[in-house]
C-alpha cells in the first residue's frame, strides 16, 4: 500500500486526466543554441523557460528532450566535441529581466538527449554560459551568473575534471559577483578566456557593472587565472562583458564591454559621453587591446543581451547579438544589421567545419540556415509562448485570450472543427505583449487589453482599434516619479465588472473606472502603494514602481474590490471606492510583489492572495486566504515546494475548499482550502505558470514557456475524496456531454494544437485490478442496451488504416488501478462486418444515438454500478432536437439493414467454396450459380448501403456518413433507403430459398 503524504488525496484517484497543448505555435523566446559539426541536420536550442529541443532536419521539425527534467530555463548548452552523445545544459537563462526563472544547476546527457542527470551547482541561479573542452568530454567550465536578486556564494566559473560529478571554483569574487561569459580558445583549449560581472536587481531598478566585474584569461585549461587590467581596456567598472575567441586566428580576441551603462531608458542611445563601453579588441592574444567601437546598437540594454561572437573561418568578421544581429566584417570598426529572422538576439553558432550551417536564437525563436543565411527555418513550429494572464469568452466552443511576450497578444480556439488548432483557429486580438486581454462576455468580438497605461478596446468584426487610455497622451517611457499616474508596464490590471460588463477598472497607482467601457474614467481611490519617491527613479524594462498590478471585485458583492500592488500592499473598498482600508497580512514582506487576488464565490468577506517576492530574492510560495474582508489572515503555503513561488490561486466554482494554484514549479490542487496542496502536473511539462482559471469545466493555464494548456473535464476532482481510494469500484458522475462533429486532421500534427478527445467521458476508479472482465454499458432512457463497451477485446476484422492520421478503433477499456477515463463515441455497437472489405473511415460502425437521456452501467467483480449521463446537442444547432430524432431513425434502419445483410454476406461466403466442390463433382451446379449470382447482387446492395469498394479507395465513399448530419432527412434520402431496404428484403428471401434448397441436395 502506497504511503500518502499527509492531508493528501491518492493521486491516483486523478491520474487518467490529461493536459492538452492548444498553442499556439508561433515561436518564443530562445536563449541558447547549438549545432553539432559533422553531423548535417543535427541542432539544439534551449528556450527560456520552455526547455531543449532538438532538430535533425535542419528546423523542419524540433522534438522536447527536457520534458522529463523539472527545469525548463535554459542557460547554456554544450555538446562535447570528442563525444557527441554528450550534451551538458546549464539551467537559468542569462538573458536578465524581470520575470526571469531560475535554473537549479546543471544537467548532462550521455544518449544524445535521451535521458538526463542533475550534475550539481544546484544553486547558481542563472547561468551565463558553459564549454566542454574538445580534448575530453569530462572537462567542463561553467559560467555561473548567480542570483540576479541578491547575494550569494555559488557563483563564479567552475570547474568539473570528472563529467559532473565534482566541482571546483576556479574564479571567483565575492558574493555578489558571477560569471558573465566563458570561451576558450579554438587552437588552443588550455587557453580560457572569462569575464565576472557584478550585477544587482531590484523590483525597483537595477545597478550593474559594478566594481567586481572583470576580464580574466588562464593559461592552464581554466585551473588559475589573471585579470586583464590596463593596457587599453577601460578603467572603470567594466560591467558585463562578452568574449569570443576567433577560430580563423587564435591571437584575435573580441570583448563586448558595458563600462558602466546608465541609461535608464533601454532602447535609446546613452545621453551624454559614453564612459569607455563598446567593443574592444585584441590582436595578441589578450595582452593588448583597442576600442574599435562604441556604436549603441551593439550596446544596448547590457542586461538582456553582451554577447559577441567571432565568425571562426574569418577574423575580421563578427557578430554582436542586440536588438538586431550587427555584423561586421573589418574587425570591429563598423557595423551593419545582418539578415537574420527575428529580433531580440541572444546567441548564434556557425559551424567551425562548415560556413553554411548557422543556427540564430532570439525572442522570436530558433531559426537554422544551410546556406550562410540566405535563407532560414522557421520559428512557428516552436511554442514556447509565455503568457501572463489568461482569460476566455462565453462562446461554444470557447476561445481563449493573452499577451504573449514579443508577440503581442491572441485569441485562440479551445477547439477546431478541422481536427487540430492551426494558424487559421487564432488571430491577435488588438493589443500588445503584456498585460491582460479581457473578452466583451457579451460579443467576443469587443475585446479590452492594456500594456502599461495604454488601454485599447478591439472591434474584431470591424478591424478597428480604439485607444481607450486614462490619459488622452500615455508615455510609457517617463521615469516613474515624473509621471502624473504610474502604471506597471507588464502587469497593468484591467477587469470588467462580472456584474455590469459596461463598466470597466484600470490601475495605476490609484484605481480607475469607466461606465462606458474606457470612454470617460473616473479615479475612485487615492494612491494606494507605499509611493517611496527613492524608488521610483528608474523606468527598466519593467515599467513604473509603487503601481497596482492585481484588481478583483467580489463576483457576490458589487463594489467590493481587492486592490494589491507591486510594493506589497492590499487595499480593499465595500462601497465601490469611497472608503479603502489596508488590509494586508502581516507576513507579506514590503516590496513584495501581490501577484493575483481571488474573491470567493462562496463568501463575500473571503479572498485568496498570491505573492511573488522573487525579486527580493525570495523564492518561497507565499499566499493567504481570509474569510472576513481582511481582518484576519491565514497562510495558504502550505506544502508547496520550497521554490514555487505562487503566480495565481483560483477557487474552484463547483467545490468550496477546492482550490488551484499556478506556481513558477507547475500546477498545484488543494482539497482542504489550502492547508495541504499536491502536484496536478500529470502530463504538463516543466514551465512556470503565470495564471489559470476555471473556465466552465475545464481548467485553462497560461504557462510562461509553453503557450496554453487546458486539462479537459475536471469533474472527478470535484467527486473525489479522501476515503474514495478505500471503494472497490466508484463510478464517477459524468458531465453532459455536447455531441459536436469534427473532421479527422490530415495535416502534419507537428506543430498544432490538439482538440479535446471526441465523445462522452466516462470515468471510473477500480482500486486494484478486477479478476475478471469489467464492462461498460451504455443504455437508452428504458434501459435497452445501446452499446456494450469490455476489458477483454473483441474478436473481429480490422480494416488497415489508410492514413498517418487513422486510428484503429477498439470497444477495450482500461483496469488500471486508480482512476480510467474512457471516451464514448455516441455510437451504438457496429453492425456485422465483412472480412477483407475495404470501406473508406473503416468498417461500418454503428450509428451516432441523438442527443438525450441516457444510462451508463459499470460492471466489476458481479457488482454494477449506474449513473446517469446526458448529452446534448451542439450549441450552434440548437433547435435541431426533432430532426435529430428523426435522422437517428432513418439511420437504425439502415443500420440493421446493414446488419442483417452483413450476417447473410458472411454465411454465403461460407457456403459458396462447398457448393464450387458440390458442382466440381457434378453436383449442386444450379445452386453454385445462383448462389454466385446472389453474391454478386449482395456486393452490389453492399455497395450503395455502405459504399464497399474491395478494389481500391479512390471510389469509395462511406454511408451513412452522407446521413450524418443534423437536419431533417430529405424525401430523397426517405426513399433510397426505402429502395435499399427492398431489395436487402428481396435478396434475404432469396437466400433463405437458397439456403434451404442448397442444404437439401448437399444431404
Amino acid at each position: 500500500m502506497k504511503t500518502l503524504k499527509s492531508g493528501w488525496i491518492d493521486p491516483a484517484l486523478f491520474k487518467a486526466l490529461r493536459w492538452r497543448h492548444i498553442g499556439p505555435f508561433r515561436g518564443g523566446r530562445v536563449i541558447a543554441v547549438t549545432g553539432v559539426p559533422g553531423e548535417p541536420g543535427l541542432f539544439y536550442f534551449g528556450a527560456a523557460a520552455g526547455g531543449v529541443w532538438k532538430t535533425q532536419d535542419n528546423g523542419g521539425h524540433w522534438t522536447p528532450i527536457f520534458d522529463q527534467v523539472p527545469d525548463s530555463s535554459i542557460g547554456a548548452i554544450a555538446v562535447a566535441p570528442s563525444n557527441h552523445q554528450v550534451i551538458y545544459v546549464g539551467t537559468g537563462e542569462g538573458a536578465l529581466r524581470n520575470d526571469i526563472t531560475n535554473g537549479r544547476g546543471v544537467y548532462k546527457s550521455i544518449d544524445g538527449g535521451k535521458s538526463w542527470t542533475h550534475i550539481g551547482l544546484s544553486d547558481t541561479g542563472q547561468i551565463g554560459e558553459l564549454v566542454v573542452d574538445p580534448r575530453n568530454a569530462d572537462i567542463v567550465l561553467v559560467a555561473a551568473i548567480g542570483h540576479p536578486f541578491g547575494p550569494n556564494s555559488q557563483r563564479g566559473v567552475f570547474r568539473s575534471t570528472d563529467g559532473g560529478k565534482s566541482w571546483k571554483k576556479v574564479l571567483y569574487r565575492d558574493e555578489n559577483t558571477g560569471a558573465a561569459d566563458v570561451t576558450y580558445d579554438p587552437d588552443n583549449p588550455d587557453i580560457v578566456y572569462a569575464s565576472l560581472w557584478q550585477v544587482s536587481m531590484r523590483p525597483w531598478g537595477d545597478i550593474s557593472a559594478g566594481p567586481g566585474s572583470g576580464l580574466f584569461r588562464s593559461q592552464d585549461g581554466g585551473r588559475t587565472w589573471i585579470e586583464l587590467k590596463g593596457n587599453g581596456l577601460p578603467n572603470g567598472p567594466l560591467g558585463r562583458i562578452g568574449v569570443s575567441v576567433s577560430g580563423a586566428d587564435s591571437r584575435r580576441v573580441y570583448a563586448l564591454i558595458e563600462a558602466d551603462w546608465s541609461d535608464k531608458l533601454f532602447g535609446s542611445p546613452p545621453i551624454g559621453e559614453p564612459d569607455g563601453g563598446g567593443l574592444y579588441r585584441s590582436d595578441d592574444g589578450g595582452e593588448h587591446w583597442v576600442r574599435t567601437s562604441d556604436d549603441w546598437r551593439i550596446r544596448n540594454r547590457p542586461l538582456y543581451y553582451g554577447k559577441v561572437f567571432a565568425d571562426p573561418h574569418c577574423a575580421d568578421t563578427i557578430y554582436i547579438v542586440n536588438t538586431a544581429v550587427q555584423r561586421s566584417t573589418d574587425g570591429g570598426k563598423s557595423f551593419a544589421p545582418a539578415p537574420f529572422p527575428g529580433y531580440d538576439h541572444h546567441y548564434l553558432w556557425i559551424d567551425p567545419a562548415d560556413p553554411g550551417r548557422i543556427i540564430s536564437g532570439s525572442d522570436a525563436g530558433a531559426s537554422v540556415s544551410i546556406d550562410e543565411g540566405q535563407t532560414w527555418s522557421t520559428y512557428d513550429n516552436q511554442p514556447l509562448a509565455q503568457f501572463y494572464h489568461v482569460g476566455a469568452d462565453n462562446r461554444f466552443p470557447y476561445w481563449v485570450y493573452g499577451a504573449q511576450q514579443d508577440f503581442g497578444n491572441i485569441a485562440i480556439a479551445s477547439y477546431s472543427s478541422e481536427g487540430a488548432i492551426g494558424p487559421r483557429s487564432w488571430y491577435p486580438a488588438g493589443g500588445g505583449e503584456t498585460g491582460f486581454v479581457i473578452p466583451d462576455p457579451r460579443n467576443p468580438m469587443i475585446i479590452f487589453s492594456a500594456t502599461a497605461e495604454m488601454i485599447g478596446r478591439y472591434d474584431k468584426q470591424k478591424e478597428q482599434w480604439q485607444n481607450i487610455s486614462v490619459s488622452a497622451a500615455p508615455d510609457p517611457w517617463g521615469v516613474g516619479a515624473e509621471l502624473a499616474h504610474r502604471f506597471n508596464w507588464w502587469n497593468s490590471p484591467l477587469m470588467l465588472s462580472p456584474h455590469d460588463p459596461d463598466v470597466l477598472y484600470a490601475a495605476s497607482e490609484m484605481v480607475w473606472k469607466s461606465a462606458d467601457q474606457g470612454n470617460n474614467w473616473t479615479a475612485i481611490s487615492p494612491d494606494l502603494t507605499r509611493n517611496d519617491k527613492s524608488k521610483q527613479q528608474w523606468k527598466a524594462i519593467w515599467g513604473s514602481y509603487d503601481a497596482i498590478v492585481s484588481l478583483a471585485e467580489s463576483p457576490l458583492r458589487k463594489g467590493l474590490l481587492w486592490v494589491g500592488s507591486d510594493d506589497g500592499l492590499i487595499n480593499m473598498t465595500r462601497d465601490g471606492g469611497t472608503h479603502w482600508t489596508n488590509v494586508t497580512p502581516g507576513g507579506v514582506a514590503p516590496w513584495s510583489f501581490v501577484s493575483k487576488i481571488e474573491p470567493s464565490r462562496f463568501n463575500a468577506e473571503a479572498a485568496y492572495v498570491a505573492i511573488d517576492s522573487h525579486r527580493l530574492d525570495d523564492w518561497k510560495p507565499s499566499g493567504f486566504k481570509t474569510a472576513d474582508g481582511g481582518r484576519t489572515w491565514v497562510s495558504i503555503a502550505g506544502d508547496l515546494p520550497e521554490d514555487a513561488i505562487v503566480h495565481a490561486v483560483r477557487e474552484d466554482p463547483a467545490r468550496q475548499g477546492l482550490l488551484y494554484a499556478a506556481t513558477e514549479r507547475g500546477v498545484f490542487v488543494s482539497f482542504d482550502d489550502g492547508v495541504h496542496w499536491q502536484p496536478l502536473q500529470l502530463n504538463l511539462p516543466a514551465t512556470p505558470i503565470y495564471d489559470i482559471m476555471v473556465k466552465n469545466d475545464d481548467l485553462v493555464v497560461a504557462t510562461h514557456g509553453r503557450g496554453f494548456w487546458i486539462l479537459d473535464n475536471v469533474t472527478p476532482l470535484r467527486q473525489i475524496t479522501a476515503g474514495a481510494g478505500a471503494r472497490e469500484a466508484m463510478l464517477l458522475a459524468p458531465k453532459t456531454a455536447y455531441m459536436v462533429g469534427t473532421q479527422t486532421f490530415r495535416g502534419s500534427t507537428d506543430a498544432v494544437g490538439k482538440n479535446p478527445p471526441p465523445g462522452a467521458a466516462i470515468d471510473y476508479v477500480l482500486i486494484k485490478r478486477p479478476r475478471g472482465e469489467v464492462t461498460l454499458d451504455i443504455l437508452d432512457v428504458h434501459g435497452a442496451l445501446i452499446r456494450r463497451l469490455s476489458s477483454i477485446e473483441a474478436s473481429k476484422e480490422q480494416q488497415a488504416p489508410q492514413y498517418v492520421t487513422d486510428t484503429v478503433r477498439s470497444d477495450k477499456i482500461p483496469t488500471e488501478a486508480g482512476m480510467n477515463r474512457v471516451y464514448w463515441d455516441f455510437r451504438t455497437s457496429d453492425p456485422e462486418q465483412v472480412p477483407e472489405a475495404n470501406y473508406y473511415g473503416g468498417f461500418a460502425r454503428g450509428v451516432l444515438v441523438p442527443p438525450g437521456r441516457y444510462r451508463v452501467r459499470l460492471g466489476v467483480d458481479g457488482r454494477t454500478y449506474e449513473r446517469p449521463l446526458t448529452l446534448a446537442v451542439d450549441p450552434r444547432a440548437a433547435g435541431r432536437e426533432g430532426a435529430n430524432a428523426e435522422r437517428f431513425a432513418l439511420q437504425l434502419a439502415v443500420l440493421k439493414d446493414i446488419d442483417r445483410l452483413h450476417k447473410a454476406m458472411n454465411e454465403l461466403r461460407k457456403w459458396r467454396p462447398r457448393t464450387a466442390d458440390q458442382a466440381h463433382v457434378g453436383k449442386m451446379s444450379v445452386s453454385a450459380s445462383k448462389l454466385a449470382q446472389l453474391a454478386g447482387e449482395m456486393d452490389s446492395i453492399d455497395a450503395a448501403l455502405v459504399k464497399m469498394n474491395t478494389n481500391s479507395f479512390a471510389q469509395a465513399y462511406c454511408f451513412p456518413y452522407e446521413l450524418e448530419v443534423y437536419t431533417p432527412p430529405r424525401q430523397q434520402e426517405r426513399a433510397l433507403v426505402d429502395g435499399l431496404h427492398q431489395r436487402v428484403e428481396t435478396a434475404l428471401a432469396t437466400w433463405s430459398s437458397l439456403r434451404a434448397d442448397t442444404k437439401g441436395g448437399m444431404r
